[in-house]
């Protein structure tokens, strides 16, 4: 049986993580409370991807194309010269135009990704999906009908969600959990009275994966993912402590 094709997210050691990147054509989630990296990965998968010819979608309810370009061009990443050349496209809308796009048999957005031959897309955020229902139930439907509406376009997607204790935001994690093919974290996490960033890969569907948690920083370029939280436990609570103590 062949190896399915990999879709490396341009995050070094991410794709270590994800046995060499996504599966081609999957929906995959990144949770994180604000201030994370969410934006910061999700530019890095798109602009990976246009430096390997794979033109990207970033389609955003809540920041404007300018604002985007802003928070790129502070880490050091132009984005005109590719949207110049047709590589990169931002797009604002709202979920209920977003789904309604996507479903149409001649829409706008499906036009889009056709005639500049989309490979990689990403929503940021997901979350905003909730102000639709207050039904679970629904809200699975409607996270259905997105993923469906993706993966018939034969993209790879990456969603953004935030992470917190909003009864919302439990709605949304409880929705997703079901319809997306890969899930990861992006936490704080206090290490000896100082505040650290940690990764890990919660799900992988028909693939394996590292399922460590590791560190990763910020910095002028994207995100890096370094070494394994050794020796230490309950990481992800937010407060972690030596094994054993």
């Amino acid at each position: 049986m062949s190896a399915k094709p990999r879709v490396e997210t341009g995050v070094a050691g991410l794709d270590k993580m994800l046995s060499g990147g996504f599966v081609q054509g999957t929906a995959n989630l990144v949770r994180g409370a604000p201030g994370t990296g969410k934006t910061v990965l999700a530019l890095q998968f798109l602009l990976h991807g246009v430096e390997c010819g794979e033109p990207g979608l970033l389609i955003s309810f809540e920041e404007f194309p300018q604002s985007l370009q802003n928070d790129a061009q502070s880490l050091g990443w132009d984005l005109h010269p590719w949207q110049e050349r047709g590589l990169l496209h931002l797009y604002f809308t709202s979920p209920q135009v977003l789904l309604k796009s996507l479903e149409a048999p001649a829409g706008p957005l499906s036009d889009l990704f056709i005639e500049k031959n989309i490979k990689r897309v990403v929503l940021d955020s997901v979350t905003h999906f909730t102000r639709l229902t207050n039904d679970q139930l629904q809200l699975r439907h409607i996270y259905n009908r997105l993923i469906n509406a993706l993966k018939r376009e034969g993209v790879t997607a990456l969603l953004l969600a935030e992470e917190g204790r909003m009864e919302t935001q439990r709605a949304e994690r409880g929705a997703l959990s079901f319809v997306v093919d890969t899930i990861m974290l992006l936490r704080y996490v206090e290490v000896e009275s100082a505040i650290q960033r940690a990764i890990t890969v919660i799900k992988m569907r028909s693939s394996d994966h590292i399922k460590e948690i590791r560190r990763y920083e910020i910095r002028k370029g994207g995100l890096a993912v370094t070494v394994p939280f050794e020796g230490r436990e309950s990481i992800l609570t937010g407060i972690s402590h030596r094994v054993g103590r």
